[in-house]
């Protein structure tokens, strides 16, 4: 029987969630399995993992194939290092303090490099926040700005009606009374 680590699909359309496990490489894809390894969301940013690390290595020493995805997932958690490591072990050529030291040390680096991800992300977050607020503000700002200028030359347009209402008024006025005026004149004539 030859075991394959791959991956079992859950979650719902569109939002995958995996298990990685460890199979018969005859059995269906989400079907039997022999032992549940771990989990792999690749909905977050980035990915989250949990992997049993010793239960990856004793599979992998025993012969079980990984696909190419879980490959990569069992290199990203230190799973084939831990398993090089060990092969290492068994031939003398390394002994166990220095091969645990060794994947403290891969892990730790590892953990830095995703933190400092993820700190970029956020960072890289806030800093897309602060740019929408402050064009949110200017936009505001120019709004506010075009009422009052639009307040001010319908203020205007007001003033100068006003003023050539007035003209208007009184050139009706003048032309009342010069017709008033004639009409005197015309009797005073007579």
């Amino acid at each position: 029987m030859s075991v394959k680590i791959r991956l079992q699909r859950h979650g719902k359309k569109g939002k995958p969630f995996y298990w990685v496990v460890a199979a018969d490489a005859r059995s269906k894809r989400d079907g039997k399995f022999l032992e549940k390894i771990g989990t792999y969301n690749p909905n977050t940013n980035p990915a989250t993992i949990d992997l049993n690390l010793d239960s990856a290595v004793k599979w992998l020493h025993n012969g079980a194939q990984p696909t190419d995805t879980a490959r990569a997932i069992l290199s990203y958690k230190g799973a084939l290092l831990k398993h090089h490591l060990d092969g290492g072990i068994r031939k003398g050529a390394l002994t166990q303090e220095q091969a645990d030291e060794k994947l403290a040390k891969w892990l730790d680096e590892k953990a830095g490099k995703v933190n400092a991800k993820k700190d970029n992300l956020s960072t890289s977050k806030a800093d897309a926040k602060a740019k929408a607020l402050a064009a949110e503000k200017k936009v505001n700002e120019d709004r506010i700005a075009a009422a009052k200028q639009a307040e001010l030359e319908a203020a205007k347009a007001e003033e100068e009606a006003a003023v050539v209402e007035e003209e208007v008024t009184e050139v009706e006025a003048s032309t009342e009374e010069a017709p008033a005026a004639e009409e005197n004149n015309e009797e005073t004539q007579a």
